[in-house]
């Protein structure tokens, strides 16, 4: 896919996460790590069976392949011809599928049994929060997933926790997931051109080399996958190479998010409007920032300001394209 087409199907998918977001997240209690006898520690349990969360990443094995029918099956309600399928096999996410299966016989218990025996596992633990948040045990589901956000701060089990924990920002909900990092170049053909593992490898060779856009694309590529800890190190490297590109030290900025502290983020990346006064790609990022933190208003200022400022570029056109998709806005 061209550079072109490949950015206005991810500014497309952009837009609809965002226009979703207002039905995505669960409300949990403030009271973070106390005692189940606070008021809202306990509540009634959620009705149905809890949802399944699991990720595979690029890994395409046919168990993979399986188990991630078993999960869509077991999403959508055919629980039973999801229990078949996990039960063929032994991995960890195929018992907790198995274990979500059975929610209403000993799914809970069989959850915190595979949890316990698997302490270091930030996918069990985000399942044990699940778990335990759609059985009324609230204050347990925020402390599984606290020690899953830690234990799997690399991964997308982690960022999954986040989201859990996060929901909400000053009041406004948040969108699910990393905020978007947009380069304005694309991989080598030679390296665009391979199949998802291999094209990863061969981004992570490049990178190994001091080259500010091979470290950029291959943190791109890891944040992608949700692994912010190892995308981050890209970023910050690239910046440290090309510390006067403005792509390269808006990327680091973004790499510092967290849901738990998105103030790092936003006090390395405000500051670039003054060192980067005309360049679009800060203002662009910084609008995404401000969405993922449902600010809408201010981000919606922000883009507007990509869009002016170095409207010939791309990040001009993806601000453009953005505003023009986000529902209750419009570009001029």
């Amino acid at each position: 896919m061209g550079l072109r087409n490949r950015r206005v199907v991810v500014i497309v998918a952009l837009a609809a996460l965002i226009a979703a977001a207002g039905v995505v997240g669960v409300t949990l209690l403030q009271t973070r790590g106390e005692h189940t006898t606070i008021p809202g520690a306990v509540t009634t349990p959620q009705p149905g069976d809890p949802p399944l969360r699991l990720d595979f990443g690029l890994d395409t094995s046919a168990e993979v392949r399986a188990l991630t029918q078993a999960q869509s099956l077991y999403n959508a309600n055919h629980v039973a011809q999801a229990a078949a399928i996990f039960a063929r096999y032994h991995s960890l996410e195929a018992q907790i599928g198995s274990a979500f299966a059975s929610w209403d016989e000993n799914g809970l218990a069989r959850m915190q049994s595979l949890a316990a025996a698997h302490p270091a596992s930030s996918v069990a633990l985000l399942h044990l929060g699940i778990a335990d948040f759609w059985a009324g045990q609230n204050a347990d589901a925020v402390s599984a997933w606290e020690r899953a956000a830690k234990v799997g701060a690399d991964s997308p089990s982690g960022v999954r926790a986040e989201d859990f924990l996060h929901p909400t920002l000053r009041g406004n909900k948040q969108i699910p997931g990393l905020p978007f990092v947009v380069l304005d170049f694309s991989a080598p053909r030679r390296i665009a051109e391979l199949s998802g593992t291999k094209q990863l490898a061969a981004l992570a060779r490049a990178a190994a080399k001091p080259d500010a856009r091979a470290k950029l694309l291959y943190g791109s590529a890891l944040w992608s996958l949700e692994r912010p800890v190892s995308a981050e190190r890209q970023f910050e490297a690239a910046a440290k190479l090309a510390p006067h590109d403005p792509v390269a030290r808006t990327a680091a900025a973004v790499g510092a998010f967290t849901k738990a502290n998105p103030v790092k983020a936003f006090s390395r990346l405000g500051p670039l409007t003054g060192v980067f006064p005309t360049a679009a790609v800060v203002r662009f990022h910084l609008g995404l920032l401000l969405l993922w933190s449902g600010e809408r208003k201010k981000a919606v200022e922000q883009l507007k300001l990509a869009a002016t400022e170095q409207p010939r570029s791309s990040y001009a056109e993806d601000a453009k394209r953005l505003l023009s998709r986000l529902p209750g806005t419009r570009s001029k």
